[in-house]
């Protein structure tokens, strides 16, 4: 008897919390675990439901760089500290002017 795989859950339980339609929808790493094209997936449908109205936050750790096209804001944290706070399109002009 085959289970449930984990991107399986992840994709299950997000769509779970957009059918609810929460003007809110706070995601820990919805991303991880799952193939490129899985999370190039997740990431369009998100911005879809934030281009309705809805708010998303959501931590991301290493996303490539079709996922990360898809945020409309990003805020980068080191030791707790916000070292970026703007759209991914400005990061490498940001971290050049700054040399980081």
């Amino acid at each position: 008897m085959k289970g449930v795989s984990g991107g399986e859950r992840k994709r299950t339980s997000i769509g779970y919390e957009l059918i609810k339609n929460p003007s809110i929808l706070m995601l820990d790493e919805p991303t991880s675990g799952l193939d490129s094209f899985t999370a190039l997936e997740i990431a369009k449908i998100l911005k879809i439901e934030a281009f309705r109205g809805m708010t998303i936050i959501s931590t991301i750790h290493c996303p490539s760089s079709a996922v990360l096209e898809k945020f409309d804001q990003l805020i980068i944290l080191t030791d707790g500290y916000t070292i970026y706070n703007a759209p991914p399109r400005e990061i490498p002009e940001y971290f050049l002017r700054y040399d980081l």
